[in-house]
């Protein structure tokens, strides 16, 4: 998110600023034009902790998640930065973009996948929908569509069946990679989510890669859904969220000592170990969501002489 403030701050204010950044995530900033290598004790520089309390304002204010940082930088900074495109700013070297998919690299065929994410972290647990559900996603597309299944080893990620697992073997970078080449992503509100907006397509793939998310009641869905995506939410469907995001972090309390286990913290209506929210959405719905791209033409599945490649790379 904070990506696109900055390409904003400089798109509104051309010359004016030179800016670096310090942060947990320094491989989203691979090739990024906006930055200039900079001392934090240089003459001239100043240090911002960049926040974002507009999330404050979310349920009542229409703005996305990306004016966050872009407002916090024009208020301190006293100049305008408004968000002129509804995506983050992530750049990819011309090596990136000429070199094969990692999936062409392992199989030996450039066949078209989708990513697809069935987990999360343990702090917000509140954003975990059913496996089973991903699996019955999966299981749907069986081939017809070519499934990759990623996540950080040290999240909680069920294991899904007739996906290519690459579960704990990306960098950062190497996911950025995979964006780049996937064709679709199904995911929870989680990173990958803003990636597959963020990340540029491929010359000749459709402009707006294919997303659907499936978000529940957490989150307003003008503040997360990016243009494209099919954000699945359920916001003003449960009195926990009749006047938007519920904002809680768990579904039940872990005991883990952190502060998200208070109970106001915690989810209000569980059913069968999901928040009702996202009990509400159902592996059909998301698969008809898929269905519409695939309808539309914004997706493709695999064609005939692909298919027994991608059976036997998910085989494998």
């Amino acid at each position: 998110m904070l990506t696109a403030a900055v390409r904003e701050l400089h798109r509104s204010n051309p010359g004016v600023f030179a800016t670096d950044v310090r942060t947990s995530c320094p491989e989203l900033w691979e090739h990024n034009p906006h930055l200039t290598p900079l001392k934090e004790s240089g003459r001239g520089v100043t240090v911002l902790d960049c926040e974002y309390p507009l999330i404050h304002e979310s349920n009542t204010r229409p703005v996305h998640c990306l004016n966050g940082f872009a407002e916090f930088l024009a208020d301190r900074l006293g100049v305008p930065c408004p968000i002129g495109s509804v995506r983050g700013d992530i750049h990819l070297s011309p090596r990136e973009r000429s070199a094969r998919s990692r999936i062409h690299r392992r199989i030996g065929v450039d066949l078209p996948y989708w990513l697809i994410v069935s987990g999360g972290k343990l702090d917000y647990t509140i954003k975990w929908w059913n496996s089973s559900r991903y699996q019955a996603v999966v299981d749907h597309f069986a081939g017809r569509l070519l499934f990759v299944q990623v996540g950080l080893a040290s999240h909680p990620h069920p294991s899904l069946s007739g996906v290519i697992d690459l579960r704990g073997r990306t960098t950062l970078r190497q996911l950025v990679r995979l964006v780049h080449h996937a064709r679709g992503v199904v995911c929870p509100v989680t990173g990958l989510m803003h990636l597959a907006a963020a990340v540029p397509v491929p010359h000749g793939h459709f402009p707006n890669r294919p997303c659907v998310v499936v978000a529940g009641g957490r989150e307003p869905p003008h503040w997360e859904a990016y243009p494209g995506h099919q954000f699945i939410h359920t916001v003003g469907m449960l009195s926990c969220c009749s006047h938007g995001g519920c904002w809680r972090a768990r579904t039940v309390p872990l005991g883990d000592g952190d502060e998200r286990d208070a109970p106001n913290r915690i989810c209000v209506d569980v059913v069968g170990g999901l928040p009702r929210c996202m009990d509400l959405i159902s592996a059909e719905e998301v698969i008809r969501r898929i269905e519409l791209y695939l309808q539309s033409g914004a997706a493709a599945e695999l064609t005939p002489q692909e298919i027994p490649f991608a059976r036997a790379a998910v085989e494998g």
